[in-house]
């Protein structure tokens, strides 16, 4: 088949990219290399893998044909030159992380992010001589201000986990690349390749918590680097070779890649869901604010037309009770599971402040737009008319 990297669509990609099944003896399915090692024709092809002189496979921690697969596919959905295969999301913004840096380093990150990223930061990293910068990333003069000499990378996530904060990738991409010395890594966990591809705004390495819409049935765990061919080397073999060892299994490789296959059908069965519920949470009494980059309301809503090709799946909102609002309104639901993570079939609600983000103090949370009240909700692919029947109940509870 032919592998031009853009010569197809999105899904089609997703389905076919670098495999032929008339070349793997008619398996439309492509096989699983269950294999940690693997033999050498001759020791001097043998010591050249492991110089890096030659691209064979020479122990599953480092590549493996399954893997290699699932990484190509990743690249060319987010139009980037190679990918990464992790254990876990947190795996791969780790490695990207202990390989990029190094002490003395700074590295400036926006005011909010996911939990356990921010506790790599302020119990892990930041404790071994790189300083962490927090800066509001929608303004690009206090990004400017905090740039230094000895700042080597920016960091963010947009949408960001749990508030739905954007920012402006490109822009972000402008001013930090006037510093060449600068690597922009995002986390695109939340919208996935389908929906934003930052590394044609300008980005220069792109995370992901596959875990989640990428696999999109909550039954593996898993993390993807995409990025430059030069950097993903590095990556590969210093970070995850010899730092984390955060391999992903070649049998959740193969899971990832099912799940590649169905990414836009069921991006667009969150997303048109999810529109749905924001207006009617945003109309009803019991709710006092909705963040989600579908509606007019939202503070950057016009970026997200501009940036996003849809809003997402994902719906931050308060209640007007606060927190024992959104604790009586969370233990009344009945269809929509209380559980962290996002992106599978099923629907999800989580309270921030006491589960994924309670890495942070209660102080942090308040600079890092983090309110205590605030409830996140993963849409998932029920019909939304039974989504929006539950909401209703567990709403007359909420008081």
């Amino acid at each position: 088949m032919n592998d031009k990297k853009n010569e197809f669509g999105f899904s089609t990609r997703a389905i076919h990219h670098g495999y032929n099944a008339l070349e793997n003896q008619g398996a439309l399915i492509p096989p699983i290399y269950l294999t940690s090692t693997f033999a050498f024709p001759t020791a001097e092809y043998g010591a050249a893998c492991f110089a890096g002189e030659e691209d064979g496979h020479f122990y599953t921690r480092i590549s493996n044909p399954t893997l290699a697969l699932l990484e190509a596919r990743m690249a060319t959905l987010e139009n980037g030159e190679a990918g990464i295969a992790f254990s876990s999301g947190m795996g791969a913004i780790a490695t990207t992380f202990w390989t990029l840096l190094r002490p003395g380093d700074e590295l400036i990150v926006s005011r909010t992010l996911y939990g356990c990223t921010f506790a790599l930061l302020h119990h892990g990293i930041g404790e071994f001589g790189i300083k962490v910068k927090h800066v509001d990333m929608t303004d690009m003069q206090a990004l400017e201000a905090a740039i230094s000499p000895a700042t080597r990378m920016i960091y963010f996530e947009t949408p960001a986990n749990p508030n739905m904060q954007l920012v402006d990738i490109a822009a972000v991409a402008r001013v930090a690349h006037a510093h060449p010395d600068i690597t922009v890594v995002i986390d695109n966990t939340y919208c996935t390749p389908y929906l934003q591809r930052p590394l044609e705004s300008g980005a220069d390495v792109v995370v992901h918590s596959a875990t989640k819409y990428l696999s999109g049935h909550s039954d593996i765990t898993a993390g993807i680097v995409v990025t430059s061919q030069a950097l993903a080397s590095r990556i590969r073999l210093q970070g995850l070779k010899d730092l984390t060892g955060a391999v992903l299994s070649p049998h959740d490789a193969y899971l990832l890649m099912r799940g590649l296959k169905t990414l836009a059908l069921r991006m667009d069965r969150h997303c048109s869901s999810a529109q749905v519920i924001a207006q009617y949470l945003e109309n009803h009494p019991a709710v006092k604010s909705v963040s989600y980059p579908g509606l007019p309301s939202f503070a950057h809503f016009e970026l997200a037309k501009s940036q996003m090709r849809q809003p997402g799946g994902m719906i931050a909102f308060e209640l007007k009770g606060g927190l024992e609002a959104g604790r009586h309104f969370m233990n009344a639901l009945q269809l929509i599971s209380r559980a962290v993570s996002l992106g599978g079939a099923e629907s999800l609600a989580q309270h921030p402040a006491s589960m994924t983000h309670s890495a942070y103090t209660r102080e942090e949370r308040a600079r890092h737009d983090i309110s205590e009240g605030l409830v996140r909700l993963a849409i998932g692919l029920e019909d939304v008319e039974d989504l929006l029947a539950d909401l209703e109940q567990a709403l007359t509870h909420s008081a």
